[in-house]
């Protein structure tokens, strides 16, 4: 399997990751990375040992766990969580999930990461991944032209690696808008394209209850979609209170993606 690596702004390697949308050929062998750059694309994330198993090369973002990581524990889910960091909400969220001893995957803006580094070195020192998710949160990313494309793109992973002295490895698209655009544009930056298969509509705030009913129906394999950015987040805070000891005794296990 080739790995793409794309440097970050602040001199750091974004880290093997599958290619999502290019089969190189048989005349553009891999490069072998140099000790310096492997020991720079280290996250500092407790590796599961299954987190980079093979990818065959697709044409559409991620929805499963298992199609990412086929290697991961059939019992596996993932928590990811968007539009952040909150200076309310994201504590309160590092809080449970340290609580519960789960590790999540956060989708972060690049404009908040600017304004709130210590809560993405909190989010990073705390065990969790994370994920580029433009830097002005545009829903209609696709529209965009290219240029405009890119500078949300690669802005935002630039200012996540500076940040964070980490690069993110995945990136979601606003609203989960896509584009071949896009997912070019952000597997030139070394990231693979993640959407989701649980979707709480909790950036609505219908409601705890509604929000935890839409969360309990995930099953084994399932990538679950929550916000600790964009308004109110009381009602996912609320509700994840509930869901994850609900899913943790149906037997399932989080993962970080």
């Amino acid at each position: 399997m080739l790995m793409a690596m794309a440097a970050a702004g602040a001199g750091l390697l974004a880290g093997g990751v599958p290619e999502l949308t290019r089969t190189p050929g048989p005349d553009a062998p891999p490069k072998r990375p140099s000790r310096r750059a492997l020991k720079a694309a280290r996250q500092p994330l407790r590796d599961p040992g299954y987190a980079h198993g093979p990818l065959h090369p697709l044409r559409r973002p991620v929805h499963s766990l298992h199609d990412l990581t086929p290697a991961a524990p059939p019992n596996a889910v993932a928590l990811t969580i968007d539009d952040g960091p909150h200076p309310r909400w994201t504590p309160m969220m590092l809080d449970l999930l340290a609580e519960f001893r789960v590790p999540a995957t956060f989708s972060l803006i690049g404009e908040q990461v600017v304004q709130f580094p210590k809560l993405v070195e909190r989010i990073v020192a705390s065990g969790h991944q994370i994920c580029d998710h433009t830097v002005t949160h545009p829903l209609n990313l696709p529209r965009l032209s290219a240029d405009q494309i890119r500078d949300e793109i690669g802005g935002a992973h630039d200012r996540i690696a500076q940040t964070a002295r980490v690069a993110p490895r995945y990136f979601r698209s606003p609203g989960g808008a896509w584009s071949a655009q896009i997912m070019d544009t952000a597997t030139a930056h070394g990231m693979i394209c993640i959407d989701w298969e649980i979707d709480p509509r909790d950036w609505a705030r219908p409601g705890r209850i509604a929000i935890t009913d839409r969360m309990l129906r995930a099953r084994a394999g399932d990538i679950i979609l929550c916000h600790d950015g964009g308004g109110d987040r009381s009602e996912t805070i609320q509700a994840l209170r509930t869901v994850i000891p609900a899913l943790q005794g149906r037997g399932l296990t989080f993962v970080a993606l």
